[in-house]
């Protein structure tokens, strides 16, 4: 029988081995991943402009009703023309 080998080149090639293991088992993911992430960015991005002008114009048409709404209500017509007296504010006393 021989001795084992004790050169560096034995331990380098079993891990050369693993990183290469690593990368074939992993590389299939991780490029799934990164181009789920591509696919969302580009429907992001072409989508995200359209939505923001849904939620703008549904806005304004809420703000535009808002004030349509308050106008007809006579909002602020009922409140005093000049200045109000106002009560102090009184401390309630504890009865022992």
């Amino acid at each position: 029988m021989s001795a084992p080998s004790r050169s560096w080149r034995a331990p380098a090639t079993v891990l050369a081995g693993l990183v290469g293991a690593c990368a074939l088992c992993c590389a299939g993911p991780l490029l799934a991943i990164l181009g789920g992430i591509g696919v969302a960015g580009l429907a992001g991005s072409l989508w995200l402009p359209a939505l923001l002008m849904v939620v703008a114009v549904a806005a304004a048409a809420g703000i535009v009703l808002e004030l349509g709404r308050r106008r007809r209500a006579g909002a602020c017509t009922s409140s005093p023309a000049g200045p109000v007296d106002l009560d102090s504010p009184t401390i309630p006393t504890r009865d022992r």
